[in-house]
């Protein structure tokens, strides 16, 4: 069974980490380069670095801040916000980057998707979904939870792994930041129609929260962001209680 990873989100605007309530309502929660490096210390598994207004703002990301994040970071990088071409990817990857997120840029041109994967490895491109209940499915939003699109999330999923994703970063516009817990159902409906990694993301309200989206959602990994900031739990607690419940988990040590 694959080892089951925790990976701290810092979503970040104008060069600070912030975090809101489905997408809105942002506050200063602190310094990227700090918390990311107080996140590995404390035993995350990975860190993603979203630059959430790049895409809305029309701008790229923020690479200064990718590189001075990365040079000090072990654990792997995930970075987006702002790509749209696969020639950002490998500036992106070039500023210490391991990963890249695409979200818009995917929808407006699925093309961008492929060409990464050829040109750095399906390895390095996560395909980024931001989905909202919309009658029995999931609508597809884009430009940090703006704007809607005729996609429904599962078979937009489907496409951006057939098209050459290595991994999927699922994240419910309902949930986010409303601590109650992961879109199990979501979660679980993109899973079982992908062959790639799912990171469940969005809700996550404390370690019980993560177990489920683990298990009943069937995530092979999971992205927790305000509970950490505001201390409301750590990632030693919830590894402790992954591994209590029989998952296969990193060490934090």
């Amino acid at each position: 069974m694959l080892t089951r990873r925790l990976i701290v989100c810092l979503d970040v605007k104008g060069g600070r980490v912030v975090k809101g309530v489905r997408f809105e309502g942002l506050r200063d929660v602190g310094d990227p380069v700090e918390l990311a490096l107080r996140y590995e210390q404390e035993g995350a598994d990975e860190v993603t670095f979203l630059d959430i207004s790049a895409s809305n703002e029309e701008r790229d990301t923020l690479l200064d801040l990718v590189r001075r994040t990365a040079e000090r970071l072990f654990i792997p990088l995930t970075v987006g916000g702002g790509v749209r071409t696969a020639d950002d990817v490998g500036r992106a990857l070039r500023a210490g980057a391991d990963k890249v997120s695409i979200n818009s840029a995917a929808v407006a041109r699925p093309e961008v998707l492929t060409e990464c994967a050829e040109r750095f490895g399906a390895q390095c491109v996560v395909a980024s979904i931001d989905a909202r209940k919309d009658g029995s499915g999931w609508r597809v939003h884009t430009h940090g939870g703006r704007k809607p699109t005729e996609l429904e999330a599962v078979a937009w999923a489907r496409e951006c792994v057939a098209r050459g994703a290595g991994e999927v970063l699922l994240t419910s516009i309902d949930q986010d930041g409303a601590r109650s817990g992961y879109d199990l159902e979501l979660t679980r409906a993109v899973a079982d129609a992908v062959d790639v990694p799912v990171i469940a993301s969005g809700g996550a309200g404390n370690a019980e929260h993560v177990r489920e989206g683990l298990t009943r959602g069937g995530a092979d990994a999971a992205l927790v962001a305000g509970i950490l900031h505001d201390g409301l739990t750590t990632v030693g607690a919830i590894k402790s209680l992954l591994r209590e419940s029989g998952l296969p988990i990193r060490s934090t040590t």
